[in-house]
């Protein structure tokens, strides 16, 4: 029997359609409460008492450590690169678990872009024993860090929540634009400014970003004038307006794999990205700074459309995590 990990709202996202496949009596279910919201929206078997801290991290590290259940389990999967990855795939060695890691391998190489994230992926797949690996580079990845875990090519999970939008895609005069990583909080300012000076000399394309909470993203709303700034989405109903959009400006992992999914262009607001794939197929564009961003949106809007294989997975890898599960 298995115990599915997961803390945060896209952890959820990538390990719903898993728990879809298996039968009920081979996993059970732990939340680590890192995204407390979505205790109300789903059920889950065990939960760790998040307390409070001064350093919030370090706090839900401790916290899973210590609340980490007894259970007829004997071993782990966890997903991703967040905190609650890291503690359940911690505490799971400390019992020698056996540790499924899902979505293991990808690599910037860069500790500070992304962080903490990029810390965390490192170390999970150190300690796993079964590495889920979304493509090909990153089992290559795996392999020149010498990570000791068997490795398996699935795809990303999170592509078979999109099989059903496939045939609604269409390029519409709709943006998405999403902005939150910790990495641009310094520079939030200088990213929403020229995003809104793009959507004002842009009047017939309707830019829609959906805003995110963080005190370091929302202060810099009012710079936003030209721009359709709406409040955090449902999932459902992010997908519906991905799937109509012209192309995506956005600093998200998912996004990535999900624009790459729907052939959308992306412009991804980063230093460097963990998904490289899809710069080789056409679908990434890195944009580093956001004085490139104008010269960059006006290249691609000029040449929007793409029809390319998605490199991130077909929409079938939960039925492949399956079978190497049990």
């Amino acid at each position: 029997m298995v115990l599915l990990c997961f803390g945060t709202r896209p952890e959820w996202l990538k390990i719903k359609p898993l728990i879809g496949q298996l039968p009920r009596e081979s996993y059970r279910t732990l939340f680590t409460g890192q995204h407390a919201d979505l205790l109300k929206d789903i059920d889950v078997d065990y939960v760790i008492d998040m307390t409070q801290s001064a350093n919030r991290l370090d706090q839900l590290i401790s916290d899973c450590l210590t609340q980490f259940p007894d259970t007829e389990c004997s071993s782990v999967l966890v997903q991703g690169d967040t905190a609650s990855a890291f503690a359940c795939a911690l505490a799971a060695f400390h019992r020698r678990m056996k540790i499924y890691y899902l979505e293991a391998g990808l690599r910037s190489y860069d500790l500070d872009h992304p962080y903490p994230e990029e810390g965390y992926r490192q170390m999970i797949s150190r300690i796993s024993n079964v590495n889920l690996c979304p493509t090909t580079l990153s089992k290559q990845n795996l392999q020149h860090d010498r990570a000791h875990g068997e490795c398996h090519v699935v795809g990303n999970t999170v592509l078979d929540n999109l099989v059903q939008y496939k045939d609604s895609c269409s390029y519409e005069n709709k943006i998405l634009v999403t902005m939150h990583r910790r990495e641009n909080h310094s520079i939030m300012e200088e990213w929403f400014t020229e995003i809104n000076s793009i959507a004002r000399s842009n009047p017939d394309l309707e830019f829609i970003l959906p805003i995110h909470p963080n005190p370091a993203v929302f202060k810099h709303k009012h710079l936003l004038t030209h721009v359709n700034v709406i409040d955090p989405l449902p999932y459902a109903e992010l997908l519906k307006i991905l799937t109509k959009s012209k192309l995506v400006i956005t600093d998200s992992g998912g996004l990535q794999e999900e624009g790459s999914f729907f052939n959308k262009k992306v412009i991804v607001c980063r230093q460097t990205t963990e998904r490289p794939e899809g710069i080789s197929t056409g679908h990434l564009y890195m944009c580093k700074i956001p004085g490139n961003l104008k010269h960059l949106f006006e290249e691609i809007n000029d040449n929007f459309s793409i029809d390319s294989i998605c490199p991130y997975g077909d929409g079938t890898s939960s039925e492949k995590v399956k079978n190497i599960i049990l």
